[in-house]
């Protein structure tokens, strides 16, 4: 009985270094954090609907991104990589030239709470959507899209 428990011993150590040394080796997995520049943005219809836009979705559907202290540690940092670049591959408010959206599809997800996710929100409680917010959001990037048309604003500090 005593050989079975040493040798379980043996095989937990063994997997717990193993898993140890490759969190350390993934720390080493380069991944570029660069935000590229702001290129174009939608003809906002309000400040008000840029900031709600801002502060739960720009940190995955923009160039603006804000990177956490958390994003320089693997896992996480892999994790928030794949995020933003499917965001941004997705929607990019900071390239809306190259990445125009429809208004039905945005607010189906923000409605639905699909966006911004749970995992998100619950790292980033500045982006917690009130049922208010949701749909004074919805309406404005409706609006937004609208007025858009196809007409763009060239990148500015705003």
């Amino acid at each position: 009985m005593d050989s079975i428990k040493q040798n379980w011993k043996k095989i937990v150590g063994g997997v717990v270094l193993v898993l140890v040394a490759a969190l350390l080796v993934i720390q080493i997995i380069p991944l570029s954090r660069d935000n590229p520049p702001v290129v174009s943005e939608p003809n906002w219809d309000s400040p008000q609907t840029r900031d709600l836009a801002a502060s739960s979705c720009f940190d995955c559907h923009s160039n603006e991104t804000v990177w956490p202290w958390y994003s320089k540690i693997a896992p996480s940092k892999l994790l928030l990589w794949r995020d933003v670049n499917e965001g941004r591959d997705t929607m990019n408010f900071s390239d809306w030239a190259s990445h125009p959206q429809s208004a039905g599809e945005i607010s189906e997800v923000i409605d639905s709470g699909e966006m911004p996710p749970f995992y998100y929100v619950m790292m980033h409680s500045e982006a917690k959507l009130s049922d208010t917010e949701k749909q004074q959001l919805i309406q404005g990037l409706q609006t937004t899209i609208a007025q858009t048309n196809g007409q763009v604003s060239e990148s500015s500090d705003s």
